[in-house]
């Protein structure tokens, strides 16, 4: 995992000018959770830690949002991130995965720039962090993010 944080303005809105296009017959979707099930199986795809359904159910409630990308044609989840924030100061993007396959890199460059849009139009001026695998960098990087400034690392301890 890499933990990557916004750049300054004038990078940012510079590489905000770089949209990267939902492939043919995907679908973004704001309003509707993604199934807790779905999620996990779509998070276990990519070696990621799932949770229950009430865990999921309690991240959903705290989150500002959450961004999902749906295979139109069989409604599958192939992506999904989503965002917490103080409302001040920090936001932060969480749980930032897409499929793995040939379109992952676009799926995760579309779900970066998307939730960029959002939170410089719901959250203007917050800083932005984000705990991400490596497989995201390039997105990240694509929209003005970069990695471990200042020499920050992440860590991390779960509770049992």
């Amino acid at each position: 995992m890499l933990q990557a944080c916004a750049t300054p303005v004038e990078t940012t809105l510079l590489a905000f000018l770089q949209q990267p296009e939902l492939p043919p017959g995907f679908r973004l979707d704001l309003e509707q959770p993604p199934n807790p099930q779905a999620l996990n199986k779509l998070l276990a795809r990519c070696r990621e830690a799932t949770h229950t359904s009430e865990q999921w159910a309690l991240a959903f409630e705290r989150s500002v949002w959450h961004l999902s990308i749906v295979e139109q044609e069989k409604g599958t989840l192939v992506g999904f991130v989503r965002a917490t924030s103080d409302h001040g100061l920090n936001v932060n993007l969480w749980n930032l995965v897409a499929q793995p396959g040939s379109l992952q890199a676009q799926l995760l460059a579309v779900l970066v720039h998307q939730a960029l849009e959002n939170l410089r139009r719901i959250l203007p001026g917050c800083s932005i962090s984000i705990l991400a695998p490596a497989i995201s960098l390039k997105a990240l990087k694509d929209q003005g993010f970069i990695v471990d400034p200042d020499g920050i690392r992440a860590m991390s301890y779960r509770l049992r």
